[in-house]
């Protein structure tokens, strides 16, 4: 069974490219019944930081996509160091003792790129470890083949067959002069010991990828599967960034806004893959069953945002698909969280405040609509608006409203039927037409001129509550 991991780096908020690494990781690893593994690149400690820490696990269990196994990368350091240093006894690594700042000053950028300091590749063993010995600090570098023509090659899932000449690769830092491994090394050395299958990433990390493919070979017998996607951009080409989108870029910010988790899953597998039938709105479920990688793209996906609004206009599209349509079930506890947040008094009825939702949930594109627009629903210190004050104006309606209120007092039927016989035949009585009273209605329960059906406008906000707003008219 395959084994998949996502591996984040605590150095900033959760990124909308990573989060959707992390959601087309789960997809095909939930669909093929393995692993989704959860490790985290901690070793940069100079740029680690608790907020961040906390930010990426904000985002993936506001997600709602379980992973199995989790592992932190700092706590595995002596298994790094033992596997570079195991690369280095068969001897395709070398000790590097090149000051750095030597090595930078010497470069003659005319010459091309580094590859690496032929005196070193060439000292001997004996040389190499008497000097080490002697405490002369040196970087441990993978001795990458030279001048035998050899090419580096791996299938991406993706990006189809990729090749590099090992000429044009740099003797790559294994282990920095701390001891401490840099990414190229941890990482393989994590993925290795996982056991990961399929290494799923950005398409940033393609050029990495050679590199990995000389530590894998130098170390096991067996290959992941690469999978790279392709990169989100801003409107204007530019590669999204933390620095300098801002939060534009950050998974909470849709969060923030009142996304539901469904919706956003939806979003982000729009952007870069597609199920070949130009189908949008689909549940995750829907997308598990269909994800495969034949539908990713390899063309980069731009995320449509503005100075004046960071939501993707495509995005707020798809939410307010899966307001109306998700089961009200789990829509409800969301609704609750927004109600509470928003100091507005949530009824203890589970059933009645289900129903309420799922009358009015139609309208709105975000959570926050329902404390906002839909307060009327759910407490009584509401704003009536001009527009729906004008309706209430209409001569007569007023009057007529008030013995609508009266006469459903008398009645313990409340249903929609019910109600818009009793509201026609009081328009019939005082000479109004029933729209005058419909309009009047919702004004006067809601504070709106726009909702549901008139008539489910009642039922929605609740005997009690629609007959007492009627009568103090």
């Amino acid at each position: 069974m395959p084994r998949v991991r996502f591996a984040p780096s605590p150095t900033g908020y959760l990124h909308i490219g990573s989060a959707r690494t992390f959601i087309f990781n789960w997809l095909y690893v939930r669909k093929e019944g393995g692993t989704m593994v959860l490790r985290i690149d901690d070793t940069d400690v100079e740029r680690n930081t608790e907020a961040s820490m906390q930010s990426i696990f904000d985002g993936l269990n506001w997600l709602g996509l379980e992973w199995d196994e989790q592992y932190a990368q700092s706590e595995r350091i002596a298994l790094h160091q033992q596997m570079a240093w195991k690369i280095f006894d068969k001897g395709l690594a070398y000790r590097d003792f090149t000051p750095l700042q030597a090595t930078e000053a010497e470069r003659d950028p005319a010459s091309g790129p580094w590859l690496g300091d032929p005196a070193m590749r060439a000292l001997s063993q004996e040389d190499s470890q008497r000097r080490a010995d002697a405490g002369e600090p040196f970087v441990l570098r993978y001795r990458v083949p030279r001048d035998e023509n050899r090419w580096v090659t791996f299938k991406d899932l993706v990006y189809r067959k990729q090749s590099k000449n090992a000429d044009d690769i740099e003797d790559f830092a294994l282990l920095r002069s701390n001891g401490l491994p840099t990414y190229h090394m941890a990482s393989c050395a994590d993925d290795l010991d996982l056991r990961i299958s399929h290494i799923i990433r950005g398409q940033d990390h393609l050029s990495n990828t050679f590199k990995h493919v000389l530590i894998f070979e130098a170390l096991s017998d067996t290959m992941p599967e690469f999978a790279h996607l392709p990169l989100l951009i801003a409107p204007d080409g530019a590669k999204l960034s933390k620095r300098k989108h801002g939060p534009v870029v950050s998974v909470t910010t849709y969060r923030d806004a009142g996304f539901v988790p469904q919706a956003y899953v939806n979003f982000l597998c729009m952007l870069g893959w597609n199920p070949k039938n130009n189908q949008e709105f689909m549940t995750v479920e829907e997308i598990k069953e269909k994800f495969s990688f034949e539908g990713i793209n390899r063309s980069n996906a731009t995320v449509n945002f503005s100075e004046a609004d960071p939501i993707d206009p495509k995005a707020s599209w798809l939410n307010a698909q899966h307001l109306r349509t998700m089961p009200v079930s789990v829509l409800a506890p969301m609704v609750r969280e927004a109600l509470e947040s928003a100091g507005v008094p949530v009824p203890a009825d589970d059933a009645q405040f289900e129903q309420t939702v799922d009358i009015i949930r139609s309208r709105y594109a975000v959570l926050g609509d329902f404390p906002e627009k839909g307060r009327a629903y759910f407490c009584d210190h509401f704003t009536t608006t001009p527009e729906a004050e004008e309706k209430l104006n209409v001569p007569g309606a007023r009057i007529a409203l008030r013995e609508l209120g009266e006469t459903l007092a008398t009645s313990e039927d409340f249903s929609e039927t019910h109600i818009e016989e009793q509201l026609r035949a009081v328009a019939e009585k005082h000479g109004l037409k029933a729209g005058v009273l419909i309009n009047g209605s919702r004004a006067v329960l809601t504070g709106q001129t726009v909702g549901p059906s008139a008539f489910a406008v009642f039922t929605a906000v609740g005997r009690e509550r629609a007959i007492a707003r009627l009568l103090a008219l």
